[in-house]
This record gives C-alpha cells, sequence and structure tokens, in this order.
C-alpha cells in the first residue's frame, strides 16, 4: 500500500513540472553570435603568426655598426739580455749587473750599514749608460744610503759658480754659527743649569710658544 502511495506522489509531480523541449540545433542568436566569433579567431591567428616572427626577422636585421676606436699595435725590434749576473748574500748584500742588446749597461751593488743601535740602513751604490737619440753615450752614477740620493752624470746641468761677494757672506754666516756652538757648548761645561734653561727656550721658540724673561 506504501508502494502504491509513493508511486501515484512521484507520478503527480511528473505532471506538475514544466515540459522542455529539447532541440539539437542552435537558436538563431546563438548561430549569429557564434559567426562573428569565429570570424574574429580566424583573423587573429595570422596576426599572432606575424608576431612571432618577429623575432626572426630582427635577428636577421643589419648587425650594429662597432663603433669602438681601433687600436693598431706596432710591433719593435726584439732587444735581447746578452748578459745577466746576480748575487745574494746571507747578511743583505747583493750584487747585480746586466747588459742589452741595445748597448744598456748597468750595474749594482748595496750592503747594510748600522746607523745605531737599533737602525739598519741600506747602501745602494750602481750605475748605469744607454746611448741617447743624438748618439751620446750617458752614463750616471749615483749612490743610496741614509743621506739620500746622489746622482752624478757629465750631462746633468750644474749650478752657476758663486759670486766672490756671495761666497764672503756665507763664509760669515757659517763662522757665526761656529762660534755660538763654540760658546754654548763652553757655557754648558762651566754653567750646567744656564746651559739647560737655554735650550728649554730654545725648544720653546723652535715651537712658537711663549716664556718668561
Amino acid at each position: 500500500m506504501k508502494l502504491l502511495v509513493a508511486i501515484c506522489v512521484m507520478l503527480s509531480l511528473t505532471t506538475a513540472l514544466p515540459q522542455r523541449r529539447v532541440s539539437l540545433k542552435p537558436d538563431q542568436q546563438v548561430a549569429e553570435d557564434q559567426q562573428p566569433a569565429e570570424q574574429n579567431y580566424q583573423n587573429y591567428q595570422p596576426q599572432q603568426q606575424d608576431y612571432r616572427q618577429q623575432p626572426q626577422e630582427y635577428r636577421q636585421a643589419k648587425p650594429i655598426d662597432d663603433f669602438r676606436p681601433k687600436v693598431q699595435l706596432e710591433t719593435t725590434t726584439f732587444i735581447p739580455i746578452i748578459r745577466f749576473d746576480k748575487e745574494q748574500g746571507t747578511d743583505g748584500s747583493y750584487k747585480t749587473a746586466y747588459e742589452t742588446g741595445n748597448n744598456i749597461q748597468a750595474e749594482e751593488s748595496g750592503y747594510l750599514r748600522a746607523v745605531d743601535d737599533t737602525h739598519d740602513a741600506l747602501v745602494q751604490s750602481g750605475s748605469y749608460s744607454y746611448t741617447a737619440p743624438d748618439g751620446q753615450v750617458i752614463t750616471v752614477e749615483y749612490t743610496a744610503d741614509e743621506f739620500g740620493f746622489r746622482v752624478k752624470g757629465d750631462h746633468i746641468p750644474t749650478p752657476p759658480p758663486v759670486s766672490p761677494e756671495i761666497q764672503k757672506g756665507l763664509d760669515l754666516i757659517y763662522a757665526g754659527i761656529k762660534a755660538n756652538e763654540e760658546r754654548a757648548a763652553l757655557e754648558a761645561k762651566n754653567n750646567p743649569e744656564a746651559a739647560r734653561a737655554n735650550e728649554e727656550k730654545a725648544a720653546l721658540d723652535y715651537k712658537g710658544q711663549y716664556y718668561q724673561q
């Protein structure tokens, strides 16, 4: 009985729902909208293909000119080393000499010399010679130590000689400096306290400071 009632209810609901007609053909409006869409898609395909081919056309374009400056290297004649000698001592001394194929000769020696109890100076001396463009052979002799670098050579300009008047004035200045040094040494021997006070005043004068007279 219950099953029969359920079947009747289902039949009644089915008849109450609106019936829809199903058609396999698309409506006229849908067909009209679909045609422009298909046409746009077909028109887009060539444009997309042309866009993808643009990088290939760009690669085949004319290469960019190189505006960087061109450097041309000029080769010169190879200069051989004819002689090279070097001696190295365990105490810091050394000797070296070399000669090239274009008439350049050089030699140098050096050693350590004690300046005081805690410092040493490297004394270097040597010479070198070469041919100038005008054909003159230039020779240079030099010495380097704790007193600086000193060089000698016939091609090096020398100052003009000092006139007798200027030399006489320089001699008087040097004599006055020597006399002051002798007087300071004598005063330091006879009166150490006064010599110490003078040294302190001289130090203040050197630093630009004032002191009481």
